[in-house]
């Protein structure tokens, strides 16, 4: 147990202990001395990037992504603006807001996701200080400009930016600052100086925290808890001041030195200078620790991540129930039972008195709880089997004892020394693991791509495979498809053999993801392993294969299926293409006609209880119904008119863009449509469709009832002048103006205005001429004095 403690360090009533995680196996040639660095939470990866100040194009700095561990992830040249600060979601995904308030989002691969501004004025002010922090939202970003305003936002993902108010007397940015969020509620503090102010939504608040007074100097730097409850401030005098936040952010000030032992972890800060670190707690006591390169702290749920250049190291405290175990000449029952233990293994009677005394003390359950307890909280693989084989040896002696918490444990520890190994770099504490939880784990084992030991921890831990092996399956498929260097038939035999039948992975979502990526001949591969036509059908449709769609949906049987298929075609298709489609397809074009058939039984059966009412205008309508679906289902086997379920006005249009003008004659006899209507519908088809002679045949077969400007307005609008001109001759008076206006003709146009002697008119036509029209206006104005003067 000597050794154990060897590494412990007093501190008040508590002991802290610094762990070895890792050797860092990245190779960085100065250190990390004139970089931004960003390391995740909860043994995230860490972003680096070199002299982030740099503009010059030529020799651009290098932004580098890299495991816990140190393992290389991404590395790519940095060819944005200035960067201010880097940061990680909650997601593990890379922000780096630059100089201008872009905010730009990478992957944990360095593929660049997406950006957004932090808004316009800060584009014109530019960013002095950014911070990245974590709420119940999700990941927030505060920035503070050159005009010294903050802006915040929350959820970077649900984008609201809070302009917040001015700080009386802030000149730039501030001496420093934090943002605290508690409750659903996110402020800043600052500093000015030796005053501290808190901004909300509306308001700029002083603060003044009892014990801290201006002669204690002007506050210099000031950092949050992991968990938002505490707060340190230091001055430039090197008074250090903690504080417990309350709700609403008020500050109960603990001015050091105070001793205090809590039953849990106690309040401690730590303080790094270029070759100290010194950690402080609420009694006048200190720890110091040399150090030979700049590092970077991070800080967790349980401790500081220290991050040199060569290694990193976990800061804590050590837990309780560890203390309580190896502290030496400890008597706890869990001391006791690892005592024992050892000398049963060196089959010593000792053994026997250890546990004897145990049990006098009815302790034999609270020992076995101890160690189990203590080994989760140890990363040596070594002090994790003394513990739960002495938890083991402890329990044989237990009537009641329930296995729950000792088999729950062994398996997280697998789990967590796999995790933990510096080839996957995620060196998370048994605490922090309980915090993050397993899926979550699970989670960001399959972002990194370890593919093969998310499903053995799903397997090992016998996770159902919708939530474990099918997800880490789906995950890796949705990957492989964008492989650009493998053929589709390698990627589209690799996801078979993978994934197989296994229950939950649907193979549309991963042809889905193929066809996202402009795979559209991998998609339809993928496609053909899927069982349930249901799951194709909409992504062909959607990838405009309209044919197999069809194709696959009378296959399935499923009738409901070919008429959602048969629904959309109509839709999507124009009418001719989509009476071929069909006719390509018996089954489909059967079923739509069944439809038809159903259609008109349940008209006719409307028009019997009609009858029954007396309601004979709903008859009429009715049968009219009808009778257009007989009269557009003869013309769709006749002709292949497409005309099934189209309004009366509609169904003549079709005909008569299609050529069918003695049909179109006959809905319009046989459903008594008004002459105007008629004449409007045929005059746009024949002039849409460039018929010139068969239009001026139809102007003479009678006189239009919709007159004849209509002729020359449509001819125009079709960019006919010539022969819009045939008709202006045969508008009535009254329109003659407007005729000769629509076709150009000034000259006629005037003469027009003149003979009827209307100043409106003439008017009209001199808003038209232009200086080159002179003798038309001439004649005009005459016109127009004539009539002033009578």
């Amino acid at each position: 147990m000597a050794f154990i403690t060897a590494s412990w360090n007093p501190l008040g009533d508590a002991f802290y202990r610094s762990t070895d995680l890792y050797e860092m196996s990245w190779s960085l040639r100065d250190g990390l001395r004139d970089s931004l660095v960003a390391a995740a939470p909860y043994g995230g990866p860490i972003a680096l990037l070199r002299e982030p100040q740099r503009r010059s194009p030529s020799s651009r700095p290098q932004l580098e992504i890299y495991s816990a561990s140190g393992g290389t992830v991404a590395s790519f040249p940095w060819k944005s603006g200035p960067v201010v600060q880097l940061g990680w979601t909650v997601s593990d995904e890379l922000l780096c807001i630059q100089e201008d308030g872009t905010v730009l989002i990478y992957d944990l691969f360095g593929s660049f996701k997406r950006h957004f501004s932090m808004g316009q004025e800060v584009v014109q002010s530019q960013v002095m200080e950014a911070k990245v922090f974590h709420s119940p939202y999700g990941t927030g970003i505060a920035i503070v400009t050159s005009s010294s305003r903050f802006t915040l936002a929350t959820n970077i993902d649900d984008l609201k930016l809070r302009r917040l108010p001015e700080v009386p007397g802030l000149q730039g940015k501030p001496s420093c600052w934090v943002v605290l969020t508690q409750d659903r509620q996110t402020k800043v503090l600052l500093s000015n100086g030796p005053e501290l102010f808190i901004l909300d939504n509306t308001s700029c608040t002083v603060v003044c925290p009892p014990g801290l007074s201006p002669q204690d100097g002007n506050i210099v730097h000031m950092s949050v808890s992991f968990s938002y409850k505490y707060l340190a401030l230091l001055t430039d005098s090197g008074h250090l001041w903690t504080a417990l936040l309350l709700h609403p952010f008020n500050l109960e000030f603990t001015c050091l030195p105070r001793c205090r032992r809590p039953k849990s972890q106690q309040p401690s800060v730590v303080l790094m200078w270029d070759r100290l670190l010194l950690v402080v707690g609420v009694c006048n006591e200190t720890i110091q620790y040399p150090i030979e390169d700049p590092c970077v702290l991070v800080g967790e749920m349980d401790g500081v991540r220290i991050i040199s250049s060569s290694n990193q190291e976990l800061l804590q405290e050590v837990p309780l129930v560890c203390q309580d175990i190896f502290k030496i000449a400890s008597m706890a029952p869990g001391a006791l039972l690892l005592e024992a233990h050892r000398e049963y293994e060196k089959s010593s009677q000792k053994a026997d008195e250890y546990l004897r005394e145990i049990k006098e003390q009815s302790m034999l359950g609270e020992a076995v709880r101890q160690c189990v307890e203590a080994a989760g909280h140890e990363y040596d693989t070594n002090t994790q089997k003394s513990l739960m084989r002495a938890a083991s040896f402890g329990k044989c002696f237990l009537t009641d004892f329930s296995p729950d918490q000792f088999v729950t444990t062994c398996r997280e520890l697998r789990v967590l020394n796999a995790v933990r190994d510096s080839s996957v770099g995620l060196p998370l504490t048994h605490t922090q693991f309980k915090q993050l939880t397993l899926q979550v784990l699970i989670d960001r084992l399959v972002y990194r791509q370890f593919y093969p030991l998310a499903i053995e921890v799903c397997r090992y831990l016998k996770i159902p495979d919708y939530q474990g092996v099918s997800r880490v399956l789906k995950h890796w498929a949705s990957c492989k498809v964008q492989q650009k260097d493998l053929t589709d038939d390698a990627i589209a035999r690799a996801v078979c053999m993978k994934v197989g039948d296994s229950p939950g992975v649907s193979y549309s979502d991963i042809a889905a993801k193929a066809y996202e990526c402009g795979r559209a001949e991998l998609a339809i591969k993928l496609l053909d392993f899927e069982a349930r036509s249901g799951e194709q059908v909409p992504l062909l449709l959607k990838m405009k294969r309209s044919q197999l769609a069809l194709s696959k949906a009378v296959e399935s049987g499923d009738t409901d299926l070919v008429y959602t298929v048969v629904s959309y075609l109509k839709n999507e298709m124009n009418r001719g293409d989509f009476f071929m489609t069909l006719r390509n397809q018996p089954v489909a074009l059967s079923l739509y006609r069944q439809r038809l058939e159903g259609r008109l039984s349940l008209l006719q059966s409307a028009v019997d209880e009609y009858n029954k009412a007396k309601n004979e205008f709903a008859v009429k309508t009715t049968e009219d119904e009808m009778r257009l679906l007989r009269f557009q289902r003869k013309l769709d086997d006749e002709k292949g008119a497409g005309l099934l379920g189209l309004s009366l006005q509609v169904t003549m249009e079709t005909l008569l863009s299609l050529g069918l003008h003695k049909q179109a004659e006959q809905l319009y006899k046989d459903f008594r449509v008004p002459d105007k209507r008629y004449w409007w519908l045929k005059l746009k088809s024949l002039a849409e469709k460039e018929e010139w002679d068969e239009l001026e045949k139809f102007s003479k077969s009678k006189k239009s009832p919709i007159g004849y400007l209509a002729f020359v307005e449509v001819c125009i609008k079709c960019n006919n002048k010539y022969e819009a001109k045939k008709y202006v001759s045969k508008v009535t008076p009254e329109q003659k103006v407007k005729a000769h206006l629509a076709v150009g003709d000034l000259e006629g146009a005037a003469d027009a205005a003149i003979e009827r002697r209307n100043e409106a008119e003439i008017g009209a036509v001199l808003s038209r001429c232009s200086a080159s029209n002179s003798l038309v206006i001439e004649r005009l104005n005459r016109a127009r004095a004539a009539i002033a003067k009578k």
